[in-house]
C-alpha cells in the first residue's frame, strides 16, 4: 500500500523551509481563481484574523484551516511537484507578494521581522538564511497557460506590466487595493494582518510517494471554490500514460501530448458551449457514447462522465488510438460548427442547419457515432450517405419529440441505433417506426407554443424544405412569428377557435429585427415588413425565409388560411416520415 505524509503546517513553516521547492507541472490547468474566489479568501482571512473588527479580540492560540494540496516529491528534479492545490497555493503567493511590497518602506520592528519573513517564504534563502532573489519558492511549467512567466516575473519583482490583463496580475491588483483599504483603516496594527496569515493559518500538505498515488488523490479532491473538471482528471491520466512511452528522457511523447491538449483545448472552447461542465467534458461526453456503442451497451442508464472512465483504471484513455480519436471528433464537430463548405456540401450544411434546432442533443451524440464509425481515413465521409443519415434522424427525433416527449424517452431508439452503426449497419430506427394514424393524433392535440423546443424545429425544418431556402449562419438569430398576432385576436378575437394561434399553420420562421418589428400589425402591414417595402422613406431589407414569398401573395391571413398552412405543413412532415420509411 502507498503511503502517504500527512502533517498540517503552519504557512510560515512549509514555505520558508529550506527543502520547499514547489513545481506546477506542465499537465496541469491553468490558473483560473478570478475575483469571486480571491474576495471570499481574502474576507475568510480577515474575518479571522481582526474579529468584529478587533485587533485584541484574536486568539494566538486559534487556528484557520486554509486547506490541503498534494503533493509528490520528483527525485529526479528535487521538486514538490503540486499535484492539487495550486489555485490556493498560488493565490497565497500573490497575496504575500502584494504585502511584502507595502512594507517596503516601513522602518518599525513589526513591519521589518514581517517582511523578513515573507521574503523567506518568496524565495529561496542561501547558507547563511539570506534570500536569493534569483530564485522563487514556486514555479510553473504549465503547457497550457500563456501567461505563466509573467506570474513569476510577478513573484520576483512586484511590477505588473503595462496594460497586462491576466488573471494573475488582475487578482494580485486585487489585493494591493485590499491591502491598500486596511492600511488606511488599520494603520497601527498593520503588521499584525499578514503575521497572523503566515503564523495561524494552515496547510495540509498531503505528500505521497509516487506520482501514481497523487494522481489518485487528485482525481477525488476539488480545489476551493472551483471544482476540478472531469476532463482535469482525464488529462492527469493521460499525462501519465504519455510520460511512459518515447525516448530515454521521455520528452518526446509528453510534449506532444501537452501540445495536443493544448490544442484540443482551443478546439473545444472555440466550438462547444455546454450547459454545465467544461468544453472539453463535452468532447470526451459525445466520444464517450461511441465507445459505449462499441461495447454493445445499450442501456438507458448512463453512467456519469467519470465513472465511465475510470473503469478498469481508466484504460480507454491509455490506448494510443484515443487521442487521435478525440482530436478528430474535435475537428469535426468545428466543421460543422464553422459550416465548412470544403468539408460538406450545401444539402448537408442545411440539414446540419436544422438539427441545430432539435428539440435535445441527442442527434450530437448519435452523429459524433455515425462519423466514428463512417470516417475515411482522411477524416471525410461519403457526403450522400451522410446526408442520408440526417434526414433519417432529422425525421425520427422530430417526430419522437411529440410522440413521446422527454429527451430519456428517445435513449433507448437512439443507443440502439448507435450499437447497430458500430456494427456496420445504418440508423433505420426499423423497430421503432410510428403508427400513421397515433402519431397524427399526437401531432394534432400537441399545442406549439414558441416555448417548446419542438415547436422551432418543426418550424425550421419547414422553412427549409422550399428548394430555393438559402443556408443561414449558425449564429444568426431568427424568432418564430405569429403571423396572426395573439394582440390582435385579444383586440378583435377574429378566430373562432383561440387553439389556432399557437398552431403551426400561424408560426414562420422570421429574423429576429423583422419580427420585432412586425410585431402585433395586421397582416396587411405585416407584409410590408416582411418584404421590405418603403417605410417612411426608407428601403428595408427583406426577409430571407423563402417561404415568405408565399405568404406574401396572400390577400389576408386569417382563420382559414392558418388551418390550410397547418394542415400543409403536418401533410409534407408526414409525407417526409413515409421517405424515411418510418411509418407503419
Amino acid at each position: 500500500m502507498s503511503k502517504l505524509n500527512v502533517d498540517q503546517k503552519a504557512i510560515i513553516d512549509l514555505l520558508s523551509d529550506k527543502k520547499a521547492d514547489f513545481l506546477i507541472p506542465d499537465y496541469q490547468r491553468p490558473y483560473a481563481w478570478n475575483e469571486e474566489q480571491c474576495q471570499t479568501m481574502w474576507d475568510d482571512i480577515f474575518l479571522f484574523s481582526f474579529p468584529d473588527n478587533n485587533y485584541e479580540a484574536f486568539n494566538e492560540n486559534e487556528e484557520y484551516f486554509f486547506g490541503s494540496i498534494v503533493i509528490f516529491k520528483n527525485k529526479d528534479n528535487g521538486k514538490s511537484e503540486v499535484i492539487d492545490g495550486q489555485q490556493r497555493l498560488t493565490t497565497l503567493m500573490l497575496i504575500l507578494r502584494a504585502f511584502y511590497d507595502k512594507f517596503a518602506n516601513m522602518q518599525d520592528k513589526n513591519s521589518i521581522l514581517t517582511r523578513d519573513r515573507i521574503e523567506k517564504c518568496l524565495w529561496k534563502t542561501d547558507t547563511f538564511g539570506a534570500a536569493d532573489k534569483s530564485t522563487l519558492k514556486i514555479n510553473s511549467e504549465v503547457a497550457t497557460d500563456n501567461d505563466k512567466e509573467e506570474f513569476l516575473e510577478l513573484l520576483r519583482t512586484g511590477i505588473v506590466k503595462q496594460g497586462s490583463k491576466s488573471q494573475y496580475v488582475l487578482n494580485y491588483q486585487f489585493f494591493q487595493e485590499k491591502i491598500d483599504y486596511f492600511l488606511q483603516e488599520f494603520p497601527s496594527f498593520f503588521p499584525y494582518l499578514p503575521a497572523r496569515i503566515l503564523g495561524n493559518c494552515i496547510l495540509l500538505p498531503i505528500v505521497a510517494e509516487s506520482q501514481d498515488t497523487a494522481l489518485r488523490i487528485f482525481s477525488t479532491l476539488n480545489d476551493r471554490g472551483l471544482p476540478l473538471s472531469d476532463a482535469d482528471i482525464f488529462k492527469a491520466q493521460f499525462y501519465k500514460y504519455y510520460v511512459g512511452l518515447g525516448n530515454k528522457d521521455n520528452l518526446g511523447n509528453k510534449d506532444k501530448f501537452i501540445a495536443e491538449w493544448k490544442n484540443l483545448e482551443e478546439i473545444t472552447n472555440a466550438v462547444f458551449k455546454p450547459v454545465a461542465g467544461t468544453s472539453m467534458d463535452e468532447l470526451f461526453t459525445r466520444y464517450m457514447y461511441f465507445l459505449r456503442a462499441k461495447e454493445g451497451n445499450k442501456s438507458s442508464t448512463t453512467e456519469s462522465l467519470r465513472k465511465f472512465y475510470e473503469r478498469k483504471k481508466y484504460h480507454y484513455l491509455k490506448e494510443p488510438h484515443t487521442i487521435e480519436e478525440l482530436k478528430a471528433l474535435a475537428l469535426f464537430w468545428e466543421s460543422v460548427s464553422n459550416q465548412d463548405k470544403n468539408r460538406f456540401s450545401e444539402r448537408v450544411l442545411k440539414k446540419l442547419f436544422v438539427l441545430n434546432y432539435a428539440p435535445n442533443g441527442m442527434w450530437q451524440h448519435i452523429t459524433s457515432v455515425y462519423f466514428l464509425q463512417k470516417r475515411t481515413d482522411d477524416g471525410m465521409l461519403e457526403d450522400i450517405r451522410f446526408g442520408n443519415f440526417l434526414e433519417r434522424i432529422t425525421a425520427f427525433i422530430f417526430a419522437y419529440a411529440i410522440t413521446n416527449p422527454g429527451v430519456n424517452a428517445l435513449r433507448t431508439p437512439v443507443y440502439d441505433e448507435m450499437v447497430s452503426l458500430v456494427n456496420g449497419g445504418e440508423a433505420t430506427f426499423s423497430k421503432y417506426k410510428f403508427n400513421m394514424d397515433q402519431a397524427r393524433i399526437s401531432f394534432d392535440n400537441y399545442v406549439f407554443t414558441n416555448i417548446r423546443s419542438a415547436t422551432r424545429s418543426i418550424i425550421t425544418w419547414y422553412a427549409y424544405t422550399f428548394p430555393e431556402q438559402k443556408l443561414f449562419g449558425l449564429n444568426e438569430v431568427f424568432h418564430l412569428e405569429h403571423i396572426y398576432s395573439k394582440k390582435r385576436q385579444d383586440i378583435e378575437g377574429g378566430l373562432e377557435n383561440k387553439s389556432n394561434l399557437d398552431s403551426l399553420g400561424n408560426k414562420v420562421l422570421l429574423e429576429k429585427s423583422i419580427n420585432i418589428s412586425a410585431s402585433d400589425y395586421r397582416f396587411e402591414d405585416k407584409k410590408k415588413f416582411y418584404s421590405g417595402e418603403q417605410r417612411r422613406g426608407k428601403d428595408k431589407k427583406p426577409s430571407e425565409i423563402s417561404e415568405i414569398a408565399e405568404l406574401i401573395g396572400y390577400d389576408e391571413f386569417e382563420e382559414k388560411q392558418i388551418t390550410e398552412r397547418n394542415k400543409k405543413i403536418l401533410d409534407r412532415f408526414f409525407k417526409f416520415l413515409q421517405t424515411e420509411d418510418l411509418l407503419t
